[in-house]
């Protein structure tokens, strides 16, 4: 951790946007696009994901007048209290992201997911202008859904209940927190949305789905889509944890960026409510379904082995995203398999490996 920013090493007279995890998969992505339209962004990062050191290294390059970056934790109060100080507008994204670390280190989960969100809410309630804050949460808010029913349908989990099939989870799901990940996640998620209710912060809370693009270093416990791509490109065997038949609605990070873009332009119609952000039933895909994809696109066989399903996995999960939609004013989400085309292409392209385009139907 290190000491907070100096006012002087930021844009003299501006108020950046404040991006938390900036350096990561999301963040890096969000930045470059505010950057690219003249808003200045202060990434606030621990730079611990490998990786993510080659994201803000290309953030700088792309945009050196207005991007400028805190190496510290969330856990370092008095580093995110400086940080927020100044910002006109936050997004939340620092987090521990794993299930199978929180169930490691649940301690550890605490402190980073509930402990560092709390922290900087308290940081902007004490400021007397609030700047909007827009937090990242997740679909295990819901839990494992064991209470519905699904059946399997070639390769993939499909619910018996059609209202669920056609349309997804709601925003009326119960909430049900499982594992230490679940919890943390589960309980910041709430914390962000009483802060506008007991205090005014003017905040908005996204629960997301699977998220993939470029600029995602993918492992085994979290990011699975690009991880399975970059183990089918460096010609590795992947392990599946479960059947394989698991759905989860795919969503690209270009469509992540513009939803977390228009709750900040929004903030006023929004404040206090959280909604479900994925790709919708549109981009329901199975795990066996995007790894036949994949191997169409790297031109060969996939060396697959499968183990035990793993703690709070859930069978099927479909955000519906009708209300997202609605109230932030959302285009159709990019199609799934040109999206996995996409990133299979800049993954590629970043490891210096072939790939044969090949046309990837809408």
């Amino acid at each position: 951790m290190t000491a907070p920013l100096s006012k002087a090493s930021l844009t003299a007279g501006r108020r950046p946007v404040l991006i938390t995890g900036g350096a990561g998969f999301i963040g890096a992505n969000l930045a470059d696009s505010l950057a690219a339209e003249g808003r200045d962004v202060l990434v606030y990062d621990a730079l611990l994901r490998p990786g993510v050191e080659a994201n803000l290294a290309w953030l700088k390059d792309r945009h050196p007048e207005r991007i400028s970056a805190v190496t510290a934790d969330v856990r370092d109060a008095a580093s995110l209290a400086a940080s927020a100080s100044d910002a006109s507008a936050v997004v939340h994204l620092a987090a521990q992201v794993a299930v199978t670390t929180s169930l490691t280190d649940p301690v550890a989960d605490f402190a980073v997911n509930l402990g560092g969100t709390l922290t900087l809410l308290e940081a902007l309630r004490r400021r007397p202008d609030p700047p909007p804050l827009v937090f990242a949460s997740t679909n295990k808010v819901y839990g494992d859904l064991a209470d519905l029913t699904f059946r399997r349908v070639g390769d993939a989990y499909a619910p018996e209940d059609p209202a669920l099939l056609a349309h997804g989870v709601g925003e009326e799901r119960p909430l049900d927190f499982h594992t230490p990940y679940g919890c943390s996640k589960g309980g910041a998620d709430q914390y962000v949305l009483d802060y506008a209710r007991s205090f005014g912060v003017p905040t908005c809370v996204l629960r997301m789905s699977c998220i993939y693009g470029p600029r995602q270093m993918g492992t085994e416990d979290q990011g699975w889509v690009a991880h399975f791509l970059i183990r089918a490109l460096e010609g590795r065997p992947i392990t599946v944890y479960g059947d394989g038949c698991q759905v989860r609605d795919v969503l690209d990070v270009g469509d992540a960026v513009a939803a977390y873009r228009a709750a900040l332009a929004r903030i006023a119609q929004v404040k206090g409510r959280a909604y479900n952000l994925g790709g919708g039933p549109a981009n329901a895909v199975s795990l066996r379904q995007v790894l036949a994809a994949i191997e169409t696109i790297v031109g060969h066989p996939l060396a697959l082995s499968f183990e035990d399903w793993r703690a709070g996995d859930q069978r099927y999960y479909v955000s519906d995203t009708r209300r997202v939609a609605a109230d932030l004013g959302l285009p159709p989400p990019l199609p799934w398999r040109r999206g996995l085309d996409r990133l299979a292409e800049w993954l590629a392209g970043s490891r210096g490996l072939s790939l044969e385009t090949r046309s990837v139907p809408a």
